[in-house]
C-alpha cells in the first residue's frame, strides 16, 4: 500500500483502544483499516464472508467532485443536487461535509488499492447519473465498481490482519450489544454455534440495510436490518424509516418456460445500473411506448423515487400493477457503436446474457425493487449515536445526508466519509459520551424517533399507541387471512402494503398483521436462540414495525415515501436551501413500548 498526502490518515498519539466494527461493506472495511492504521486494536466482525455486502453489488459508482472537477462542476453543485434529490429533508450540514470532504476519501480508496477507470487522456472517466447536474461519478471496472472497491479493501484488510493489526472474525453474528452504566462496551456474538462475549472501548455498526424486508430487492441475503435492531434495543434513536428507496430498474427474469437460463433468486440481485439511463437508455411499456416524459420533465433521469413511482403508477393505469416495463438500451448501442454496452457495462451484459436476453438487440424487462434505506440509527456528524460508545456508519446510519430520497452514487461516499469521521471521533474520545438525544434533536429537528429505552430495556414487544382504535385493529386482524409468520410472508406483506405506493388503509392493515406476528415471533427469538435466522427474522420484524409506524405517522407524500391518500402533494423545489429551511422539521416520530 502506498501513501498519498491528500488521503486521510488518523494516526496520532493516543492510548491504544479496541474498536469492534460490525459489517464488511465499504464503511466497515474502510473504518477498520483507518483505525488499525492509527494504532487502535480492531476486531472486524462479519456474519458471512468479507465480500457479503451491499457494497459488493454496487454498479453505478461513487460520486465526488475531485481536485480537478468536470467542466462546470463544483462542490456547491454537488451539494445542491443532493439537497434537491433529498426533497428538502436533508441535513444541510451533513451534506456539506459529505460533498466537501469527498475528494479526501477517494484518495483514501486509491491509497488502499482501488483503481478507478480512466479516459483516453489518463484522467478519471466521470459518468453522469440521474439528478446529477454534471458528470462526477467514478467507476471501477465499468459497472463492477462495488466489487472492485470491496476486493481492494478486503485485500488491504487481509494484509493488515497478517501483520497482526486487525482481527477478522467471519461467520460471527452479533446478537446484542453489551452495556455498562449506559455505555456500549462490547457485543455478544454467535460463532460456530456458540455464544461469545467480546469487550471493546466502542462498537461501530456498519452492518448495512434491510432489503430483505421486501419480496424483490437488489440487496443480498445479509441485508436483514441487524444494525438497526441492535441499536434500537440498546436504546439508540432512529429516524427517517419511512423513506425506503426502490431502485427503478431491477431485471425481471423471463417468464418464457422455454428459456433455460437460471432464475435469479432474492439473494442474487440483477440491478440494471442507473448509469445505463445516464448513457441514454429509455423506459418503454409493453406496447413499446416511452412513458416517462408524461410523468417528469427529466424523464428517465428524474430522481429514483420519481422513476420508481412513475413505473408503478403507469402499470396501475395499464391495469397491470404486478407487471413490469422494459429498459431499452439498444438506443445506446445504436448511438455509441457496436460493442459499447459490453465494454461500458460488462457485468450487466454478462448477467442479462445468462438470463437469455441480448440487451444490445432487445429491451430488458424491469421493475422497481427495494434498494436503499435512507433512514437508520441517528448519528451526529462524527458517527456518534445517542448511546455512548456506539457509533454507526453507512446504510445502517442516518446522518441526514440522504434526506427523503438518496441521490444516485452518494451511498458509497457516505459510507466512506462518515466511517472516517466515526473512527476519528473514537480515537479522540477521552471517556466522552455521545451526543444527547436533545442535542441531536436540536440539530435535526423532529427527525428523531426516540426509543425512550432505559439502559436495561429490551425492545421485544409490538408497537404501541396504534393510530387506529384498538377495536379497528382487532377487526383488521380478524379479517386477515390467517397464516403463520415466515420471512416470505413478511416480504409479501411489506411489498403489498408498505412498498412503492402506500395508503393509510394499507399501512394499518400491515401494522395489524405485524403486531400479531410480533406476539408470537419476538419472544421466541431472544438471546437464547443459537440460530442466526431466528435473530434475523426478529430483526426484520422489528424493522418492519418501525418502518410501517413511521410511514403511518407521515400522512403527506415526500420523496421516496408516497401515499396515494396524501394530505398534500410534494412541493416543487425551486431553491433547495430555502425549501430545507421551511420543511426540514416536518418529520414525525415513532416509538416502541419497551
Amino acid at each position: 500500500m502506498t501513501t498519498s498526502p491528500a488521503s486521510p490518515s488518523l494516526a496520532g498519539g493516543h492510548q491504544r483502544k479496541r474498536l469492534i466494527v460490525v459489517g464488511s461493506g465499504i464503511a466497515g472495511l474502510y473504518s477498520a483499516l483507518l483505525a488499525a492504521e492509527a494504532g487502535a486494536e480492531v476486531v472486524l466482525l462479519t456474519k458471512g464472508a468479507l465480500a457479503d455486502s451491499n457494497t459488493y453489488y454496487a454498479q453505478g459508482g461513487i460520486s465526488a467532485v475531485l481536485d480537478v472537477p468536470a467542466p462546470g462542476d463544483t462542490v456547491a453543485a454537488h451539494i445542491a443536487d443532493t439537497l434537491q434529490a433529498g426533497a428538502g429533508h436533508c441535513d444541510p450540514d451533513a451534506v456539506g461535509v459529505l460533498c466537501t470532504e469527498a475528494r479526501l476519501d477517494i484518495a483514501g480508496l486509491v491509497r488502499f488499492g482501488v483503481r478507478f477507470d480512466m479516459d483516453d487522456d489518463g484522467d478519471p472517466a466521470l459518468g453522469l447519473e440521474a439528478a446529477h447536474s454534471a458528470p462526477r461519478i467514478l467507476h471501477a471496472g465499468g459497472d463492477a465498481t462495488g466489487a472492485r472497491i470491496s476486493d481492494a479493501l478486503i485485500k488491504s484488510v487481509l494484509e493488515v490482519q497478517a501483520e497482526g493489526r486487525i482481527q477478522v472474525i467471519a461467520g460471527a453474528y452479533v446478537t446484542s450489544l453489551a452495556r455498562d452504566c449506559g455505555r456500549v462496551v462490547g457485543v455478544t456474538v454467535l460463532h460456530q454455534g456458540k455464544e461469545r462475549e467480546l469487550n471493546a472501548g466502542a462498537v461501530l455498526l456498519a452492518s448495512g440495510g434491510a432489503g430483505q424486508l421486501f419480496a424483490q430487492t437488489t440487496n443480498p441475503a445479509v441485508a436483514t436490518a441487524d444494525g438497526l435492531a441492535l441499536a434500537w434495543r440498546a436504546g439508540a434513536d432512529v429516524a427517517d424509516l419511512e423513506f425506503f428507496q426502490f431502485h427503478p430498474t431491477c431485471m425481471v427474469p423471463p417468464a418464457d418456460p422455454g428459456v433455460s437460463a437460471p432464475t435469479p433468486s432474492n439473494n442474487e440481485p440483477l440491478l440494471i445500473s442507473e448509469a445505463v439511463r445516464g448513457e441514454g437508455a429509455i423506459l418503454v411499456d409493453a406496447t413499446g411506448r416511452r412513458f416517462m416524459p408524461d410523468y417528469h420533465p427529466d424523464a428517465e433521469l428524474a430522481p429514483r423515487d420519481v422513476v420508481s413511482r412513475s413505473i408503478a403508477l403507469h402499470l396501475a393505469a395499464l391495469d397491470d400493477p404486478n407487471g413490469h416495463v422494459f429498459l431499452d438500451a439498444t438506443v445506446i448501442e445504436k448511438h455509441r457503436g457496436k460493442g459499447f454496452l459490453e465494454k461500458r457495462f460488462p457485468t450487466i451484459t454478462s448477467r442479462t446474457r445468462e438470463a437469455g436476453i441480448d440487451w444490445t438487440r432487445e429491451p430488458v424487462p424491469v421493475a422497481p425493487a427495494a434498494h436503499y434505506w435512507m433512514g437508520g440509527v441517528v448519528t451526529d456528524l462524527h458517527g456518534r449515536t445517542t448511546v455512548p460508545g456506539l457509533f454507526a456508519a453507512g446504510e445502517a446510519a442516518c446522518t441526514g445526508v440522504q434526506g427523503a430520497n438518496r441521490l444516485a452514487s452518494n451511498s458509497l461516499l457516505e459510507g466512506l466519509v462518515f466511517a472516517r469521521r466515526a473512527v476519528s471521533a473514537f480515537l479522540g474520545e477521552r471517556g466522552a459520551t455521545g451526543p444527547s438525544a436533545p442535542a441531536l434533536a436540536a440539530r435535526t429537528g423532529d427527525r428523531l424517533a426516540s426509543s425512550a429505552a432505559s439502559p436495561a430495556a429490551h425492545a421485544t414487544t409490538a408497537l404501541s399507541g396504534p393510530l387506529a382504535p384498538l377495536d379497528e385493529l382487532d377487526n383488521m386482524r380478524a379479517s386477515q387471512v390467517q397464516r403463520p409468520f415466515s420471512r416470505q410472508a413478511l416480504q409479501q406483506i411489506m411489498t403489498a402494503k408498505a412498498g412503492v405506493l402506500r395508503s393509510g388503509v394499507l399501512l394499518a392493515e400491515a401494522e395489524a398483521v405485524l403486531a400479531e406476528w410480533a406476539e408470537d415471533v419476538l419472544p421466541l427469538a431472544g438471546a437464547s436462540s443459537l440460530e442466526v435466522r431466528d435473530h434475523e427474522d426478529a430483526n426484520l420484524l422489528v424493522a418492519a414495525q418501525l418502518l410501517v409506524r413511521a410511514a403511518r405517522e407521515r400522512p403527506a407524500s415526500l420523496g421516496a415515501h408516497y401515499r396515494s391518500d396524501s394530505v398534500s402533494e410534494p412541493a416543487a423545489v425551486d431553491d433547495p436551501a430555502n425549501y430545507i429551511d421551511k420543511r426540514y422539521t416536518m418529520s414525525r416520530k415513532a416509538s416502541l413500548v419497551q
